[in-house]
């Protein structure tokens, strides 16, 4: 236990100042409700997700490039389970930002089915 927190404490120190450049992107605050929200609501709603999804695929971008850096700058210092260490962190905050651009998506899409059913007879 004692080795597990040793490594994932080298790892964290090793990895803080490297992710610090990676902004983690804010999730959009505006997602439209479908039942009552304008056409302009909906495409505003819309181009703040594409954004969010924009800003995400660079943060997670980011993310790479600075483990890989990382690595190779600590290869030397680092054992094969310190390097494992960090590419499974590495994963699961990868995982985590999908989950939550896929929960964005996921919301916004509801919406969006919500808002055409409503307009459906308006065509």
């Amino acid at each position: 236990m004692k080795s597990l927190f040793a490594t994932a404490t080298l790892v964290a120190l090793l990895l803080a100042p490297a992710y610090a450049g990676c902004l983690y992107p804010q999730a959009p605050t505006n997602i439209p409700d479908g039942s009552v929200a304008t056409l302009a609501q909906m495409l505003a709603g819309e181009k703040a997700v594409k954004q969010y999804n924009t800003k995400m695929v660079s943060y997670l971008h980011c993310l790479q490039k600075q483990q890989d850096k990382e690595i190779a700058r600590a290869a030397l210092k680092l054992t094969k389970k310190q390097i494992a260490a960090m590419r499974s962190m590495d994963r699961k905050r990868h995982n985590a930002a999908v989950r939550q651009l896929m929960t964005v998506a996921n919301e916004f899409n509801t919406e969006v089915e919500i808002y055409k059913k409503k307009h459906k007879h308006h065509k």
